[in-house]
C-alpha cells in the first residue's frame, strides 16, 4: 500500500497527450487552447472614445478655451468627416472613432450647450482623458492567448474579438466503462431483494460529462474470469479504461488477477486513503487503465482523486493546490489514512453531513464537497481550515 501523494505522483509519470483538433468557437469552452493567439491588428484599432461627451484638442484647453464650435456627432462604426481644428469639437458616442488631432474627451456632464457653442464646464481635465488609445489593449502580432490556457468566457469573447472563428484544442480522451459485479442490474432489469440498481454507470458517465467527454463505450459484465477478460479486451481501443468493482479482497473480486493475467503493468494497488483504499492503476497495452471499488462513493472518490487527475494533468490543466475553508464542527479518526469525507460547502464553511457510512445512498445527493483529514491528523477542531476538493 502507498501513499496518496506517491500514487499521484505514479500517475504523473504516465502523462500523455491525445493529439490536436479545431473545433468551432462556440464548441471551445472548457478546453485547452492548443495554439498561440497573436493579435491581427491592434486593440483598440483606433482611439476610442470611453464616455458619450466631447472630442477636442487638449492643447485648446490648455491655452484657456472654455467654449466650441460644434461640428457634427460621431457615432460607434462612424468616422469622423475631419480632422478636428482648434475651436472645434464634435459631439461622440462610446465606442466611436476620435477624429484626428482630438486627443480629450469631456463628458456630456461636463458641458452646456447653447447656440450651437458647447461650453467646457470642468475645470479638471488631462490629455487622452476618457479615450482608449490605439494599442493600449494589444499590439498587432502580440501574442494574445498563450498555447495551453484554459478557454474560459472571457477566452471566447477575446477570440471573438479577434475574428476566430476556430481555434486548435487539446482533444479528449477517448474512454470506456465496465461495471463488473453479479449483485448489479441496470435500471431497465428486474431487481430483487438481494440486486442493487448500477448507479456507478451512470454516475462514472455522469463524472465524464462534467469534464465535457463523452464515454466511448460502457458496459456491465458479471463477476466471472474469462467474461472479464473477454470485456477488457474488447474495451483496449480506448485511452483510458475505467473498471469498477472487484477489486477488493473477496472470493469475487477478480479484477486485479484479470489485468495481471493479460499482461498489464501495474503502477499500485491499494493506496492510504479513505473511502478507496483498494483502487488499482496501471497500462494494459497504451491504455490507462483505473480500477475503482464497487462502493458507489468509494467510486466517486476515486475517480475524482486519480480518473479526473489524470485527465486534467494531460490536458494540460493547471494542478493548483487544493482550497481550504473552515470546518464548522469537530472531526476524529483513529485510522493512519488519508480520509476523504463528504461535506456541504455554504455561506464559506465546510458543514457536516449526517450519513449511516459510505454505503448510505443520500450520501452524494447530500454533499456538494470532499473534505480531507490527512493521515497524520487525529482531530481537526471547528473553525479550523481543511482542504477540499469539490463536486
Amino acid at each position: 500500500m502507498i501513499s496518496f501523494k506517491h500514487a499521484r505522483d505514479l500517475i504523473l509519470t504516465k502523462v500523455t497527450t491525445f493529439g490536436t483538433e479545431e473545433v468551432a468557437l462556440e464548441n471551445a469552452l472548457g478546453r485547452i487552447l492548443d495554439e498561440n493567439v497573436f493579435a491581427p491588428r491592434d486593440f483598440p484599432p483606433f482611439n476610442r472614445s470611453a464616455m458619450d461627451g466631447i472630442a477636442l484638442r487638449f492643447a485648446d484647453l490648455q491655452s484657456g478655451i472654455k467654449e466650441f464650435n460644434g461640428v457634427e456627432t460621431v457615432f460607434a462604426g462612424n468616422l469622423a468627416s475631419k480632422a478636428i481644428v482648434s475651436g472645434e469639437c464634435y459631439k461622440i458616442m462610446t465606442g466611436a472613432p476620435v477624429p484626428e488631432y482630438a486627443d480629450t474627451v469631456i463628458r456630456f456632464e461636463d458641458t452646456s450647450e447653447k447656440n450651437g457653442l458647447i461650453k467646457v464646464l470642468a475645470d479638471d481635465f488631462s490629455l487622452y482623458q476618457h479615450i482608449a488609445q490605439q494599442g493600449q489593449d494589444l499590439k498587432k502580432a502580440e501574442l494574445a492567448i498563450k498555447k495551453g490556457s484554459a478557454i474560459n468566457i472571457a477566452t471566447i469573447g477575446l477570440l471573438a474579438s479577434m475574428g476566430k472563428s476556430s481555434v486548435k484544442i487539446q482533444k479528449l480522451p477517448l474512454v470506456n466503462i465496465i461495471t463488473t459485479g453479479n449483485e448489479v442490474v441496470d435500471l431497465n432489469e428486474q431487481i430483487s431483494t438481494t440486486h442493487i440498481y448500477n448507479s456507478n454507470k451512470y454516475v462514472l458517465k455522469a463524472l465524464l460529462m462534467q469534464n465535457l467527454i463523452e464515454p466511448k463505450n460502457c458496459e456491465h459484465v458479471k463477476d466471472e474470469l474469462g467474461t472479464l477478460k473477454k470485456a477488457i479486451q474488447s474495451n483496449l481501443n480506448a485511452d483510458i479504461l475505467i473498471l469498477s468493482g472487484g477489486v477488493s479482497a473477496g472470493e469475487a473480486d477478480f479484477i486485479p488477477t484479470v489485468l495481471a493475467d493479460l499482461g498489464a503493468h501495474k503502477l499500485f494497488y491499494k493506496v492510504a486513503i479513505k473511502p478507496g483504499k483498494p483502487v488499482w492503476c496501471g497500462k494494459l497495452g497504451s491504455t490507462m487503465v483505473f480500477a475503482l471499488p464497487g462502493n458507489p462513493f468509494s467510486c466517486l472518490v476515486t475517480f475524482k482523486l486519480f480518473v479526473e487527475f489524470y485527465i486534467k494533468a494531460c490536458l494540460g490543466f493547471q494542478l493548483e493546490n487544493p482550497e481550504c475553508l473552515p470546518l464548522n464542527f469537530n472531526r476524529t479518526k483513529k485510522s493512519s489514512l488519508d480520509e476523504f469525507f463528504p461535506v456541504n460547502l455554504k455561506n464559506g464553511t465546510l458543514n457536516k453531513i449526517d450519513i449511516n457510512g459510505s454505503g448510505d445512498v443520500r450520501l452524494g445527493f447530500a454533499a456538494n464537497a470532499l473534505a480531507v483529514q490527512n493521515a497524520d491528523q487525529r482531530e481537526i477542531l471547528k473553525n479550523n481550515p481543511v482542504c477540499y476538493v469539490s463536486l
